[in-house]
């Protein structure tokens, strides 16, 4: 073939038995890349397939090589010419199959069916002979172009073509059927398994469209042909076309395609684009499905060694690393972080002992070894409600601590969110309790937890908790101003404190009177304190229903955090409202009732 342009592009394929593969793959490797070719050579036990670009010179002295090789003397390619080099790479690789298939018993090697020339089956079609002519490719590549008037197979992949045959129509097992594809080599195995299941005069077009383009132009064919490589698409002329792919969803698209709103390069095709809700919908099953793997069994399930981290502050510069733990963990002596050192249960960031002694500086990162721990279960079943590339809000369920603290580490909301987005580490934008339920707002990256946490501290943001309450509160709305104290008990709870307490602010209302001697309330926190409801609901005498913690009054119980057979804390994040980072809007995300508040 004459060359007219600076790159040829040669597609071949043959059925020959091919020995010493290894070998074969490094010695054509060297021998491409010295040619400076590229593209891709599949060379497995059945033959070889391959898809190769570059100067003609080149070209000539591969199929030279080529041709030296037992079995292989006759490979002929077909040919096509562009003015820039369509592959990336030069890539030589070992294969089962050259065309995966996996239907035993088939061996294009030894026997295929006949053959009909490009020219025949175009005299055929002028003469109008009856044919079915039956396109073998996937359907993607059907897409581009394809004869007129030819039935395509309906597949995603050739391994799905078998099944696809068994559903044809029995009539056609008696019918002249020519079979095609790009360039011949499916129907070296598409065909023999026709007449397996049946098929009694089935024809194969030799060389495929690309051939039937070379010798007959584009007489009886609408559109273009996809090939495999960066070109896309080739016109019956053998010229590239405007065709592009997809990235994500790898759909040829026509230069109409093009020009949808839907097309967005790298990103989204007519074929493949979904609304955001439907986006968003598919984020949160893959997300559910990681969190359900994450969790089952619960990742602080099985005894492992915790290590407690300490960020040496800037207060702390210079002084031995004791007498600085000694500063950061208040209860725990000078004398008992020697020892600790000492025992080598101290390390620094790469894991190493460390002395009692070493002078330390701020920022500086230290691990005090715990020992093996096995942490207590907890409720794992989160629910994602909403996310987008800003925020993620979730439906929390109880008990589950929101962060590591106490005996939970792994067991926790922020280990388990961490786990599932890595790399990204969400970020919190306000609390819940371990025992309360209901919807949680996080932030996806650092910027928008800066837009999104300083709503929480000024207080711009809406929250309704539904509360079931012992008794029956008498006024359908109320409200309670008791400033809290910043000094937490034995367990973490907070006091009442009118001397030196923040001041405090939460508002109720009576959703419901049952005859059970509880009530159903909608409470609305004004401030942020810890426990604020809860302590709330207490100090006035109707103490939150399985709150095992705050109990009427002053009373304490000794349970801070409940165990998942527990009686629930009758205590749920309903709604939320606050302004969206990214979008500006207010928006409003509620988290569904749980059972006890029906």
């Amino acid at each position: 073939m004459p060359d007219t342009l600076s790159i040829q592009n040669i597609a071949a394929y043959k059925f020959a038995p091919l020995q010493d593969l290894r070998e074969l793959r490094t010695h054509l490797l060297a021998k491409c890349k010295g040619w400076n070719l590229k593209g891709t050579i599949l060379l497995s036990p059945e033959g070889i397939n391959l898809f190769i670009a570059g100067e003609a010179p080149g070209i000539e002295s591969l199929l030279a090589e080529l041709r030296s090789l037992p079995g292989l003397a006759d490979l002929t390619p077909k040919y096509s010419e562009t003015d820039h080099q369509p592959f990336r790479r030069m890539l030589v690789r070992l294969k089962k199959e050259i065309i995966t298939f996996g239907v035993e018993g088939i061996n294009p090697a030894l026997r295929t069916s006949p053959k009909l020339q490009a020219k025949e089956l175009k005299q055929w079609l002028d003469e109008g002979r009856p044919v079915t002519l039956l396109d073998t490719r996937n359907d993607y590549e059907v897409k581009l172009g394809t004869f007129k008037n030819a039935l395509p197979i309906g597949i995603d992949t050739f391994k799905q073509f078998p099944d696809a045959v068994r559903k044809l129509p029995e009539g056609m097992k008696d019918q002249p059927v020519v079979m095609f594809c790009t360039g011949g080599i499916r129907c070296e195995k598409a065909g023999p398994f026709m007449e397996r299941e049946g098929f009694k005069h089935i024809l194969q077009l030799d060389g495929g469209i690309l051939k039937y383009f070379e010798e007959c132009g584009a007489d009886h064919y609408d559109g273009e042909c996809f090939v495999f490589d960066q070109r896309v698409g080739v016109d019956p002329a053998l010229q590239e076309t405007e065709s592009t792919q997809c990235f994500q969803c790898q759909t040829p698209l026509s230069e109409e395609d093009q020009q949808d709103t839907r097309y967005v390069v790298n990103e989204s095709c007519p074929y493949c684009f979904k609304e955001p809700a439907d986006k968003m919908q598919e984020n949160i099953a893959r997300r559910q499905e990681a969190i359900a793997k994450l969790t089952s069994p619960l990742p602080g399930s099985a005894p492992y060694e915790n290590l407690r981290p300490f960020n040496i502050p800037a207060v702390c510069d210079g002084m031995p690393l004791a007498e600085a733990l000694a500063r950061l963990v208040v209860p725990v002596s000078l004398e008992a972080w020697i020892a600790a050192c000492e025992s080598g249960r101290v390390l620094n960031a790469d894991h190493e002992p460390v002395s009692p002694t070493q002078v330390v500086y701020g920022g500086q990162r230290y691990l005090h070894v715990l020992g093996e721990i096995t942490e207590p279960d907890v409720n794992a079943d989160i629910k994602i409600l909403h996310e987008d590339e800003a925020i993620i809000v979730l439906n929390k369920p109880a008990p589950l601590p929101v962060h590591p603290g106490g005996r939970f580490n792994r067991n926790t909301l922020r280990h388990i969110l961490h786990e599932v987005y890595r790399p990204q580490k969400p970020r919190q934008a306000h609390r819940l309790d371990a025992n309360t339920s209901g919807v949680m707002v996080y932030a996806r990256t650092k910027h928008f937890a800066g837009k999104l946490q300083p709503q929480f501290t000024a207080g711009e943001v809406g929250k309704f908790y539904l509360v079931r309450v012992q008794g029956h509160p008498e006024q359908d709305a109320f409200a309670c101003d008791a400033p809290i104290g910043n000094e937490s008990g034995t367990m973490g709870t907070r006091e009442v404190d009118d001397a030196h307490g923040r001041q405090s602010r939460t508002e109720f209302k009576v959703l419901r009177r049952d005859d059970d001697g509880t009530a159903l309330l909608e409470a609305r926190p004004l401030t942020g304190r810890t426990n604020q409801i809860r302590l709330h609901l207490a100090h006035l005498g109707w103490p939150v229903l399985g709150d095992q913690a705050y109990l009427s009054g002053i009373q304490r119980g000794d349970t801070q955090t409940h165990e998942p057979e527990d009686a629930p804390l009758c205590l749920h994040s309903s709604r939320i409202q606050f302004v969206h980072p990214l979008t500006r809007e207010r928006v409003e995300f509620t988290a569904p009732a749980p059972a006890w508040a029906e």
